[in-house]
């Protein structure tokens, strides 16, 4: 297996764990701030479930995950900084869970790094020499002057085009 098929199969695996960790943290808010020793933060919580599941889909969706990843690297350096509020706490687990993101985190930073490499390596289009036109416009000027409505159409006499002739 190529590298680069490993590294978009270790991105398709951290958009399915992002997506189940956002289910996770939107159906279970109050018991993760319980056992995160985060009480009062359910709705920043349930938030950062929104985000996750986001991440998640636009990492499955897209051709290039590559911006997703690192959406994620941002999102768990909000993780962190959320967590270790939460390690003076008693009776808390955000340790734990801290180690746990911390771990995450050196996952989609290598990933992250990886698919930023490969992007660079790919060579840059250049479409400096299309023009959208299939003839100079010397040679389109005028090629529709010669055009008429025909009078079958079902056109007012008042929209018809105006001609000298008439």
């Amino acid at each position: 297996m190529r590298r680069a098929d490993r590294t978009l199969g270790v991105a398709r695996g951290l958009g399915w764990f992002s997506i189940g960790l956002g289910v996770v943290e939107l159906l279970a808010p109050r018991a993760l701030a319980r056992g995160l020793g985060l009480r009062g933060q359910e709705g920043l919580i349930a938030g950062y479930g929104a985000r996750e599941i986001a991440t998640g889909i636009g990492i499955l969706a897209s051709r290039d995950p590559t911006p997703w990843i690192w959406g994620r690297v941002a999102g768990d350096a909000l993780d962190l900084g959320t967590l270790a509020t939460g390690l003076g706490r008693r009776r808390g687990g955000a340790g734990v869970a801290l180690a746990a993101v911390a771990g995450v985190t050196l996952l989609d930073v290598l990933c992250a790094r990886a698919l930023s490499s490969r992007r660079e390596r790919q060579p840059v289009r250049s479409f400096a020499d299309r023009r959208g036109m299939p003839k100079t416009p010397g040679q389109m000027r005028g090629a529709a002057s010669d055009f008429e409505v025909p009078k079958d159409f079902r056109i007012p006499e008042a929209l018809r085009p105006w001609t000298s002739a008439a």
